[in-house]
């Protein structure tokens, strides 16, 4: 079996992985993942005890126990990228002897959740909703260094959307994990989350510098394809999805709906609508 050189799998002095700085024991059977840092502290002041706390960049993690249930929190900043980093370590950590620097012969599969804000692309889904996605659709360039296989039905739909925006590239298309997606959706709206590799033009937003696509929200959503149609923007869902699917992990996103771009309209109170769904995430799992 190959052996990870050090450039490769890059380790701290006390044998942890580079960014997230966590070792395997610091894993738990949920990890709850969150973009802002400051959004750690809003999961685990639900937490009957705190055992283990970990600050390194963006990256802060809490381990506790909630309602005797063990889960570890930890925020991944914003974009793609840090999703991307974020999914290799986890993994790394779960499934890599860091030790000899080997793949483990028994490969263990993470329970990850997402907790994100977004934007509602449909009038129709107010401000305050709590929305759970069933695929991710990729306008980033991520999965164009990976190996991700999409069923044919994927990629007909990917390139339909590509043709309805203009679209200079074609995204690629990944899905939640069938054993968290039934649930949670029971007690969640569901809906197809867009996911871009920025927050203004990327998203439709025009200030000082116009956008490329300066018609991209109504071209999304105004798409469909039979039932299929796209209801929020993010900014890592897709990136969640496809390298779960590739690594064999079971990730859900779950997203607080706190504008909506057709309305033109933001929550006063955002904050609100995230505590209320990060206490909705907790009780699901105890």
């Amino acid at each position: 079996m190959a052996r990870f050189p050090e450039s490769e799998l890059i380790l701290n002095e006390d044998k942890s992985v580079y960014h997230l700085n966590l070792k395997p024991k610091n894993l738990s059977d949920v990890i709850i993942s969150v973009g802002d840092p400051s959004r750690v502290f809003m999961v685990s002041q639900h937490f009957d005890e705190i055992l283990f706390e970990m600050n390194k960049r963006e990256f802060i993690t809490h381990v506790g126990e909630y309602k005797g249930k063990q889960f570890t929190v930890i925020s991944t900043g914003m974009g793609a990228g840090n999703i991307e980093i974020f999914m290799n370590e986890l993994d790394a950590l779960a499934n890599i002897d860091l030790k000899k620097r080997k793949l483990k012969k028994r490969r263990q599969k993470l329970n990850i959740i997402r907790i994100g804000t977004s934007a509602s692309i449909q009038e129709d889904i107010p401000i305050g909703t709590h929305l759970v996605s069933e695929y991710g659709i990729g306008l980033d360039n991520t999965m164009a260094f990976y190996p991700i296989v999409q069923s044919d039905a994927e990629k007909l739909t990917a390139n339909q959307i590509r043709a309805a925006c203009s679209l200079s590239c074609t995204p690629y298309m990944a899905n939640a994990s069938q054993k968290l997606f039934d649930r949670f959706s029971y007690s969640f709206i569901t809906g197809n989350t867009v996911t871009c590799p920025g927050f203004y033009a990327p998203q439709g937003r025009s200030l000082r510098i116009p956008s490329h696509y300066p018609n991209l929200i109504e071209d999304l959503n105004y798409f469909h394809r039979d039932n299929f149609w796209l209801t929020n923007l993010d900014m890592e869902t897709s990136v969640y999805y496809a390298m779960a699917r590739m690594f064999g992990h079971e990730v859900i996103s779950v997203n607080a709906i706190i504008a909506n771009r057709i309305k033109g309209t933001f929550s006063k109170n955002p904050n609100k609508i995230v505590e209320t769904l990060i206490r909705k995430v907790l009780d699901i799992f105890v």
